[in-house]
């Protein structure tokens, strides 16, 4: 795994200072079932806005 996730999403309850992730995992899925070209046609599943 990944051993460090950049992530911009600042309203994220798992983002951290210097745009890290601090999530144990992250979840991704394709809008087109199996197959994407490219990142936007993903979306991240371990989002979870802050509280």
């Amino acid at each position: 795994m990944a051993k460090d996730v950049l992530c911009e999403v600042n309203s994220c309850k798992y983002w951290a200072n210097g745009n890290k992730c601090n999530a144990s995992a992250i979840y991704v899925v394709s809008h087109r079932g199996k197959q994407a070209s490219n990142s936007e046609e993903t979306d991240c599943k371990t989002f979870e806005p802050k509280i």
